[in-house]
């Protein structure tokens, strides 16, 4: 092993004179190559370089990271075969190669590179380079740590009936969990990477002759134009390649079950893979995609049906249940009966707040302490969340600071929230409640209908990599309503659904 250390050697010289996106020839001088490395990984403890005799009779060095390297792999599958041979008269670069690809198995076998740069982006993605004295040629060798964690059940999807394990954060296990449910040579897998610093890793995943061409070309377009240091997450992608991106609605779909995946790859959408994520992105998708989970196809068309009836109409109570009592307790008390008028003055008699004001705070407090809950360990976390909704709420009504009613209202708005699937639509119906809010305080009614037709209006203008985002219905496709308000029979269901680009 050899220090880091300068010096006068004209090749590093030169390296370090010439511009960065120049791409050296490697030398067939290893003190040379040495240089060449030292430059590159300048103060970095982790790089190891070591020479070495293999097969008893060439010179040559050996490059990597140990903290990336799997340590039982280098010294049983790559030191041992190269160290334990006797001396062997190998002259010519090609007979190394051939030598080194009868010597090591097929989980260890050589790359030839040539040139420095390919080098450096080798070790730092934790492969090992073995240079040759004499030769113009080096040797790439894959032996770096997994990092592999044990398949879990997704932390963020709750899995009611179905495969019981989700995506992890290493992309080739994710790329395998689609290949076990997809048997077949349509299933495409296209690499690119994104980041000028990370170069993280982006595979693009489809069924050939089902997606539309034209969006996975769209899709690599986009994905190549990312002009970013790093992409550490797929949530850098999500956000760059979208099509709105200032609109709270999800027009992308992220989530973590490879059963979902592998379903929406037979629709024809197109998964794009993270190395170092466990969320996988799914698009185009549609409005009614954010209400729709994996489990309406594992149970009975009645039951599934059902749920979804429940979540649409809950989905609406999160959205405009607290405008609408707004609006009516400001604006429209002759519509509320006589009964429960006087009930909700008698408990709004010693509140001094308006119904705006109260609801706002309330929401607001509801928001905090569910994002509290969330971010705080899990042992405490939901008891944070519901015992201080509880005794925040008792006292503020003991205190009158709040009506009892409101606490109704928020209670019923957030139950309403967490029943709608997808979080990304649960997190835009959350953010647009409170506009509405505001134009019910001001407006009452009128101002509750107007929003709620502007959000139409920029509902039906979002398009989902060029798929209008209310389709079926607008425009309307009386073929795909079998599987928007209704989940239809699977005898109903034998089409795919046809998304027309406007």
């Amino acid at each position: 092993m050899r220090n880091n250390q300068k010096t006068n050697n004209p090749f590093e010289k030169k390296l370090r004179e010439s511009d960065t996106q120049v791409d050296l020839m490697i030398s067939d001088n290893l003190d040379d190559n040495e240089a060449a490395m030292n430059q590159h990984f300048s103060k970095c403890y982790d790089l190891v370089v070591r020479r070495l005799h293999i097969f008893g009779s060439v010179s040559g060095m050996v490059v990597f990271l140990k903290v990336l390297i799997d340590k039982q792999l280098w010294d049983d599958g790559f030191l041992n075969p190269l160290m334990q041979q006797e001396a062997m008269p190998l002259n010519e670069p090609s007979q190394i190669y051939e030598q080194l690809k009868f010597k090591f198995s097929s989980i260890v076998q050589p790359t030839v590179i040539t040139t420095v740069n390919e080098a450096v982006q080798r070790v730092v993605r934790g492969e090992t380079i073995l240079f040759i004295e004499n030769s113009i040629q080096a040797f790439s060798f894959e032996l770096k740590d997994k990092l592999n964690r044990p398949l879990e059940e997704p932390s963020t999807e709750a899995v009611i009936r179905g495969p019981r394990y989700g995506f992890i954060e290493k992309i080739d296990i994710n790329l395998a969990l689609i290949r076990h449910r997809l048997h077949t040579p349509r299933l495409k897998t296209e690499k690119l990477k994104a980041g000028k610093i990370s170069q993280t890793d982006i595979v693009i995943v489809y069924l050939e002759n089902i997606a539309k061409q034209s969006v996975v070309d769209e899709l690599k377009r986009r994905i190549s134009g990312i002009d970013m240091d790093s992409v550490l997450e797929s949530g850098y992608i999500e956000e760059l390649i979208s099509d709105h991106t200032y609109s709270p609605f999800p027009v992308i779909q992220a989530t973590q079950r490879p059963d979902l995946v592998s379903g929406s790859l037979i629709e024809g959408k197109v998964a794009v893979f993270t190395d170092g994520s466990p969320m996988v992105l799914v698009l185009p998708i549609t409005f009614w995609f954010g209400f729709q989970t994996a489990e309406d196809y594992y149970m009975k068309f009645i039951f599934a049906t059902t749920l979804r009836w429940l979540r649409y109409f809950f989905a609406f109570l999160a959205l405009a249940l607290p405008s609408i009592f707004i609006a009516v307790t400001t604006f429209h008390q002759e519509m509320i009966p006589t009964s429960l008028t006087l009930s909700l003055a008698a408990a709004r008699e010693v509140v001094p707040f308006p119904a705006i004001v109260e609801a706002l705070i309330m929401e607001v407090t509801f928001e905090a302490l569910r994002e509290a809950g969330i971010r705080l360990p899990r042992p405490v976390g939901q008891t944070i969340s519901i015992v201080g909704a509880l005794v925040i709420g008792q006292a503020a009504v003991q205190a009158g600071i709040i009506s009892a009613t409101i606490i109704i209202v928020v209670s019923v708005t957030g139950i309403a929230s967490f029943l709608v699937p997808n979080p990304g639509m649960s997190q835009a119906i959350s953010i647009i409640r409170f506009p509405l809010m505001l134009l019910a305080a001001a407006f009452g009614l009128y101002g509750v209908g107007v929003g709620m037709l502007a959000l139409l209006i920029h509902l039906v203008n979002l398009r989902s990599f060029g798929v209008p985002y209310m389709t079926p219905v607008a425009p309307f496709n009386l073929s795909g309503l079998a599987d928007v308000l209704v989940r239809a029979p699977w005898t109903f269901m034998r089409k795919r659904q046809k998304h027309s680009r406007q």
